[in-house]
């Protein structure tokens, strides 16, 4: 009886090794982000600051980069661990003194976005369009080859896009436009940036601050219109968005895709 014990390979061991209790605490064990490098552009709003949160949680390296100093001040309050960085993301003379000083990333997500875009196709200004554009794709594009160099190898690189850009819903031609130019990159770069791995997460309608330049009224009905649509019946929480984020961060066979993250439309 004492032999069976001591070998580990005895049926007897290996029937316990296999318990749900032993098998949820390797599984923790192996997918753990303690002291992992991680920078979150856009981290201190929405589906961003979630994530920050949540990783922080995991006690990993975490550094948030925004634009807002009220936002940067109150994320360093409530979790001091979190290393927040004033930085402009359109601007690449400031992104590369910022990743030059810095130890080795071993991922990064791009968590920046713009309000503009949105719009009946008919009605909608191409300078807005422009500017959406502007405030999402370039600074995602420009945070990514600051970043590079110092990428960890075998890391990851997270997109946040939106689900406007597959979903064919009125209104959004401008914000598809925005978002599939990210999505379309996605499989080219997961192959011309190996072994880091490329992915992107596109997120349905979330409740986050990035409504709030509706009116309150007009953000409602937009929720109500949206929610008939998706089969769960509901408006998605930016926690869930984080959730989808760490899991593509930390499967390393997840690699040039983009997954969905929408309550199903």
């Amino acid at each position: 009886m004492q032999d069976r014990v001591n070998d580990p390979q005895h049926p007897v061991n290996y029937g316990l090794a296999l318990s749900p209790q032993f098998c949820i605490k390797k599984y923790k064990m192996g997918q753990t982000l303690e002291s992992k490098k991680i920078i979150v552009a856009g981290g201190t709003s929405g589906i961003g600051l979630a994530l920050v949160k949540l990783l922080a949680d995991e006690r990993a390296s975490v550094t948030a980069i925004g634009r807002d100093q009220v936002k940067l001040s109150a994320l360093k309050k409530e979790w001091p661990a979190v290393e927040g960085v004033r930085l402009d993301a359109r601007d690449r003379p400031a992104l590369d003194n910022f990743f030059r000083g810095g130890q080795p990333i071993d991922h990064l997500v791009l968590a920046l976005g713009s309000s503009k875009g949105g719009g009946a196709f008919t009605a909608l200004s191409l300078d807005e369009l422009r500017l959406g554009f502007d405030g999402k794709v370039w600074p995602q594009l420009q945070v990514l080859q600051a970043a590079l160099p110092f990428m960890s190898p075998g890391g990851s690189v997270t997109f946040i896009t939106g689900c406007a850009a597959t979903a064919g819903l009125p209104g959004t031609a401008g914000l598809a436009a925005i978002n599939a130019a990210l999505e379309s990159m996605i499989p080219v770069l997961s192959k011309e940036l190996k072994p880091l791995r490329v992915n992107a997460i596109s997120p349905g309608l979330i409740d986050t601050p990035w409504w709030d330049f509706l009116p309150a009224d007009a953000k409602n009905q937009v929720f109500t219109d949206f929610t008939a649509q998706v089969s769960l019946g509901r408006v998605g929480r930016p926690e869930e968005v984080a959730k989808t984020i760490r899991f593509v961060m930390t499967t390393e066979y997840i690699n040039g895709v983009v997954i969905g993250c929408h309550g199903g439309l």
